[in-house]
């Protein structure tokens, strides 16, 4: 396994600047995120540490020379929109997004792109596959084209009351990945796995691995704190961030030991990148760096 993080942290630095750190730390990875150029619409988002849309050969020849300088990989590019969003004009640009993302990830050699299936929330759970049959196929058919693997993070998007009832991603569980996986039985359609979902909707994050051992192309190594307390007083039908939080591995209620016994049975051998959500490590730029660093002395008792 590699192991590395999520570049969506340090908005603050450039690529080389990030990639730069990432040697200093001896991470072997960086996952980087390529949202297109303007305002985030939510925390986390709007990053771009590669832009596709100026991606020329000069920037090409740029970016693979300062992997090869720093001796950091990248993982996999990044963008995470909500592409079954009801309106289709709105949908249609995130579609359009993804697939230069995964052309960027190609002509960089690279292979690798994560991103997630989205969801309309206000609509059924049928009426959503059949959004996800009309968008989805064409675009693992551009992968597949393109030789890239597509990863399918499992958030539910489902933290506030505009996300409510349903969430913005429809891929949030093992029967669903099942169906996903049915619908568009494709070799570049996999997963980008992050176990602390799993967590607080109260399911084993270690036990899907070994079934899906085929369909994990990355994972994400984030932690969440339940609060227990509150969770007894709002229940589980409350908005999740009343009862949970994110946090850096190995400060949450995700067993890693496990999770990891799991994964190498599992015969993961891909890259394992620090997704850093944590608020109490968000004071500052030193303290976004001192929370990746952290993570990864805590990860590399299981990755080496």
């Amino acid at each position: 396994m590699q192991l590395g993080f999520v570049s969506a942290i340090l908005p603050d630095l450039g690529l080389e600047e990030v990639l730069e750190f990432a040697s200093r730390q001896g991470f072997d990875t960086v996952e980087v995120m390529c949202w297109p150029k303007g305002k985030a619409e939510r925390r986390y988002a709007g990053v771009t540490h590669i832009d596709v849309n100026e991606l020329d050969d000069a920037e090409v020849e740029r970016i693979q020379g300062l992997m090869q300088k720093y001796g950091v990989s990248i993982s996999g590019l990044g963008y995470y929109p909500n592409p079954l969003v009801a309106d289709e004009k709105e949908a249609s640009v995130y579609l359009e997004h993804i697939k230069k993302v995964i052309s960027a990830s190609a002509r960089l050699g690279i292979g690798r792109m994560n991103t997630f299936i989205g969801r309309e929330p206000s609509r059924s759970l049928k009426d959503n596959w059949a959004l996800f049959d009309e968008r989805w196929p064409e675009i693992i058919r551009h992968a597949e084209r393109e030789g890239v693997k597509v990863g399918i993070e499992n958030c539910p998007m489902l933290f506030t009351s505009d996300e409510w009832p349903g969430g913005k991603n429809l891929a949030v569980s093992p029967v669903i990945w099942r169906e996903m996986f049915s619908r568009i039985p494709s070799d570049h359609f996999g997963l980008n796995y992050d176990p602390s979902h799993l967590v607080w909707q109260m399911m084993d994050p270690a036990w899907p691995l070994l079934e899906f051992k085929d369909k994990l192309f990355h994972v994400h190594a984030k932690d969440v704190r339940i609060d227990r307390d509150k969770l007894r007083q709002v229940g589980i039908l409350a908005t999740p961030l009343e009862y949970h939080t994110p946090k850096l591995p190995g400060l949450g209620e995700v067993n890693w030991t496990h999770f990891f016994a799991n994964l190498t049975e599992a015969r993961y051998s891909g890259p394992v990148c620090i997704e850093v959500e944590d608020r109490a490590y968000e004071g500052s730029l030193e303290d976004r760096k001192r929370a990746l660093v952290q993570s990864g002395r805590f990860l590399r008792n299981f990755v080496s």
